[in-house]
């Protein structure tokens, strides 16, 4: 039974992997490609390609933890270190870039006369800048805290390098690391929260006025809205999902339950997997270009399996 759990955990872990890392790798290429061509960029696709290139790194720390199993006979305890505040840094940017990029949505669609609302509009390239560097400080005292924990705790077995002793202390590490990650998730969550709430409240607005309208449906303001919800309603559902996996994949660290384990881990792969193809899906230039390679690549099976006469 427990094989066999493994086998299929294994194999949905490696679907998300590949998955995550060819819709992320798409973002990348396509905008690096656009960004060597007009030599320059958007803010919106600048949020994109850090989002991805994190979420990419995110995918392959998640992944090199679940085959540390396997490898964990043959690598030292600053290895496991240096795996564990690897994906410390990848989550973190990568949950910030999200928030960024939620905020991004937030300011550049809806509709409001405030002027502190406009103002914040007017910057908003140095408010998100802002914001990740503000970020900065939280990472830092995640870093900080960590380590000073792990010295005090890895020195008691100083000169003890055996696998269970590297065993042992990979525990503490994983566990201490969850924890400190959940409580990091928090305010990245509330903001992309509340950006969420507020884009509502200015959908709302807008279809109040366009009520009388019988093309609302039309109407670009209204249709840029929606994608922007639905963008962000996946979003703030992955995120979710993400940031309870942590909580409950910490829990059951310290219950030494490997299912839940197990499930949060694929769970928490969705996140940076799935989403990047919502994005993709919403952003008409990602869209036409995986269009065109998906439409390449059946071009392609079709001349292979046609026979030659």
């Amino acid at each position: 039974m427990v094989s066999v759990l493994h086998i299929i955990s294994t194999i949905i872990i490696i679907a998300e992997f590949v998955w995550g890392n060819l819709s992320n790798g798409l973002i990348v290429l396509k905008n690096c490609l656009d960004w060597m061509n007009i030599k320059e960029l958007s803010t919106l696709d600048q949020i994109l390609i850090l989002l991805a290139i994190s979420r990419i790194s995110l995918i392959w720390e998640t992944f090199l933890m679940w085959v540390k199993d396997k490898l964990i006979s043959s690598i030292t305890i600053e290895e496991l270190k240096m795996i564990m505040f690897s994906f410390m840094l990848s989550s973190h940017f990568s949950l910030w870039l999200a928030t960024a990029l939620s905020t991004f949505y937030l300011f550049r669609i809806a509709n409001c006369s405030r002027q502190i609302f406009l103002y914040l509009k007017w910057r908003l390239k140095h408010l998100i800048v802002q914001m990740l560097l503000g970020s900065m400080i939280f990472l830092i005292a995640n870093i900080i805290q960590i380590t000073v924990t792990l010295e005090k705790r890895f020195y008691q077995y100083e000169g003890n390098t055996s696998v269970n002793s590297i065993e042992k202390e990979f525990a503490i590490l994983i566990e201490m690391m969850l924890f400190n990650m959940t409580i990091f998730s928090v305010i990245p969550f509330l903001l992309a929260l509340i950006s969420f709430i507020l884009l509502i409240f200015s959908l709302w607005k807008h279809l109040q006025r366009m009520q009388l309208n019988s093309r609302e449906d039309r109407d670009p303001s209204t249709k840029a809205h929606r994608n922007a919800l639905g963008i962000m309603v996946s979003f703030l559902l992955l995120y979710t999902m993400y940031v309870l996996s942590l909580l409950i994949s910490w829990i059951a660290q310290k219950n030494q339950s490997e299912l839940v384990h197990i499930i949060c881990m694929i769970t928490s792969l969705l996140n940076p997997s799935v989403h990047s193809s919502i994005l993709i899906l919403g952003n008409c230039k990602l869209k036409q270009s995986s269009l065109c390679i998906l439409k390449h690549l059946g071009c392609r099976l079709k001349s292979q399996n046609t026979p030659t006469t």
